[in-house]
């Protein structure tokens, strides 16, 4: 009985190796798929990914080319391009509800400020996420097709560094410029509970990138304002200075 008992032990353990050596092979494909098929769900804008690579032993993953695509009714070809991004988490939560997600760093992403700071192409795709959470997040399903709940993740540091903004302001007649974004770094999401959904942690990013790009643009714009109004009011001066002048020379006329 003993030997029968260890010998489907041993034969339980050899499968339970060989499915992680064969789900290890393709999880980066299904990793990619899910990203590409729920992140549009949340977003209602495309998104697409060049790659990414998972090391479960490491706890380590790396994505590269993850853009974001643009709303109906915006020129730019898309919102936000990160270049790479480099994830570490813990690999014995891949499998279970709650998947802890020790660091996520996001390095020199390239975002398209479009509109003005009233309304604009990332101020829209965040009404689009608001929207999904509203209805509770996307609908997800299990191989047979039925409803299933969507895995809580928890992110304990996710951080922004070397962003830039390319605005293109419609309310300036569509003047376009680039400007830096200072880090963003937001800590502990979904600590200490069951965990954020993948709607709720793509809306605490958004808002954070959104809030930090409105600034600097805003920041900007009042530059060139006063810009601007400090080159009329030097045009307004010289054009005294230039009457004054006339009025001094008919005196002495």
């Amino acid at each position: 009985m003993k030997k029968i008992f260890w010998k489907i032990l041993i034969v339980a353990v050899v499968l339970i190796v060989i499915a992680a050596i064969v789900g290890a092979f393709f999880l980066d494909s299904i990793v990619k798929k899910g990203v590409e098929t729920v992140g549009p769900k949340i977003t209602k804008v495309s998104i697409d990914l060049d790659e990414i690579h998972i090391g479960l032993l490491t706890g380590s993953a790396k994505v590269k080319g993850l853009v974001v695509g643009n709303p109906d009714g915006y020129k730019a070809p898309h919102a936000i391009s990160v270049g790479l991004a480099e994830i570490g988490v813990n690999p014995f939560t891949v499998l279970s509800d709650k998947i802890v997600v020790h660091s996520i760093h996001v390095e020199s992403p390239e975002i398209t400020f479009e509109g003005g700071l009233s309304g604009n192409n990332l101020s829209a795709i965040m009404d689009n996420v608001d929207g999904t959470a509203q209805q509770g997040g996307p609908v997800v399903t299990n191989s047979a097709g039925k409803p299933k709940s969507a895995r809580k993740i928890e992110v304990d540091d996710f951080l922004i560094t070397g962003a830039k903004v390319h605005v293109i302001l419609t309310q300036l007649g569509g003047k376009e410029m680039t400007l830096p974004l200072p880090q963003i770094h937001l800590t502990d999401l979904g600590k200490g509970g069951d965990g954020l959904t993948p709607t709720e942690l793509t809306r605490a990013v958004f808002e954070a990138i959104i809030s930090g790009t409105t600034k600097a643009v805003a920041d900007a714009v009042t530059k060139l304002d006063v810009t601007k109004g400090a080159e009329q009011l030097k045009q307004s001066g010289q054009g005294l200075l230039n009457s004054a002048g006339k009025g001094i020379g008919n005196l002495f006329k």
